[in-house]
């Protein structure tokens, strides 16, 4: 019984810890840059998930512009085609109702960043959307003594997207101590 019991609190020990919700800042301010090799983005993925969906091209859709099969329905219809239909019913599952998938519809930004010595660092992705022109916004996720490598998940979607539009300029930061210690950003970002 004690074997079991010490068993459980070592797994309940080792479970990593997920990281907090993106808090959305009410002020964005400048940061002074102090980029450090220990800290680097590894990979960006964007997507951004329509209310009006296209018909996919050489995919077979429904009257509700639904795929009804991962076959091509022409020989010219690439893999891609089909991971990025995937993308869109990962991103809807599990929205039953309208308004379900209303509150999914919008910019979805993942970032993949690693660290190679253990600090405490902020991530935050610095924003502008359509309607708002050249406001920024921002959202912020921290991470007490982070090491290693680490996926941060941000979006701006349902009430959010359709009120201000989409996003249409972006960068994220990795933050320690208040100073910018490594960016990624298109060639948009001003």
């Amino acid at each position: 019984m004690a074997a079991a019991t010490g068993l459980f609190l070592l797994a309940a020990t080792c479970v990593a810890r997920t990281p907090e919700e993106p808090k959305v800042l009410p002020k964005v301010t400048s940061l002074p840059v102090a980029l450090d090799r220990d800290f680097a983005f590894r990979k960006t993925k964007l997507y951004f998930l329509s209310d009006k969906p296209e018909a996919q091209k050489g995919l077979r859709t429904d009257k509700r512009g639904r795929p009804t099969s991962t076959v091509p329905a022409k020989k010219s219809a690439t893999l891609q085609d089909a991971s990025i239909n995937f993308e869109r019913q990962y991103r809807l599952f599990g929205a039953v109702t309208g308004l379900d998938q209303h509150q999914r519809f919008g910019n979805y930004f993942d970032f993949f960043w690693r660290a190679k010595r253990r600090a405490d660092l902020t991530v935050r992705l610095e924003y502008r959307q359509e309607k708002l022109h050249s406001f920024v916004q921002a959202r912020e996720v921290s991470y007490p003594g982070a090491r290693g490598t680490h996926k941060t998940e941000f979006k701006v979607v349902g009430d959010d997207y359709f009120d201000d539009g989409r996003v249409t300029a972006w960068r994220c930061l990795l933050i320690q101590n208040g100073r910018i210690v490594a960016e990624n950003r298109p060639y948009l970002w001003e």
